[in-house]
């Protein structure tokens, strides 16, 4: 479903079959890492069936699908600048395509945004960035296999190490006024995502 979908994606933009499997073979080859164990491309599908069902709410679906396959297509646990580079990535690629500047930008934007998740004056940056925490607020079975798919990638930590940097993280969105920007979003899983968030927690104390 990925492929077909980026080579559909592409090929309104350009005829070069060359250069659009090349590109998608980049996007598999960086999504299947072996170090990769919760941003893969199940992540992706994840994002695109959750974006699917909103498709008539988003402005601009193709900056919004460019955002999706390229948002982590750069990831490090040992980097703290994954999303700039992603976005810088995503920059070289657009043009290579020739896509207008302005949608560019837009989809740079998206992509830094999902470094902080919080309230856009952008539209489709919530829904983006709603839709990229939406395993949080999955059955606690779902959110299960998503955590310690996160602890894989970081492994290369110590226990202690990687439990004080994982709870600053769930206590940021257990802070934030809602984890989940858009109507949406925060009606079909904030209330799931806060108690397995609390749950993770005691876990980790």
């Amino acid at each position: 479903m990925l492929r077909q979908n980026f080579i559909s994606l592409l090929n309104s933009y350009t005829s070069d079959t060359d250069l659009v499997n090349t590109l998608w073979e980049e996007i598999e080859r960086n999504y299947t890492g072996k170090k990769r164990h919760y941003h893969t491309l199940e992540h992706l599908e994840n994002l695109l069936r959750q974006l699917d069902l909103i498709r008539e709410e988003i402005q601009d679906w193709d900056a919004i699908l460019f955002t999706l396959y390229y948002h982590d297509v750069v990831y490090s646990a040992l980097k703290s600048d994954n999303e700039e580079r992603s976005a810088i990535l995503a920059e070289n690629r657009m043009r290579q395509l020739g896509m207008p500047k302005d949608r560019i930008d837009r989809c740079k934007a998206i992509i830094l945004a999902t470094k902080s998740h919080e309230l856009s004056t952008d539209a489709d940056t919530n829904y983006f960035t709603d839709a990229d925490l939406s395993a949080l607020g999955m059955p606690w079975e779902e959110y299960s296999r998503y955590y310690l798919g996160v602890r894989k990638e970081y492994s290369i930590y110590p226990e202690f190490m990687y439990n004080r940097g994982r709870k600053k993280v769930l206590n940021h969105f257990l802070s934030m006024e809602r984890i989940f920007k858009t109507d949406y979003f925060h009606e079909k899983y904030e209330d799931q995502a806060k108690q397995n968030i609390k749950q993770e927690l005691e876990m980790l104390s």
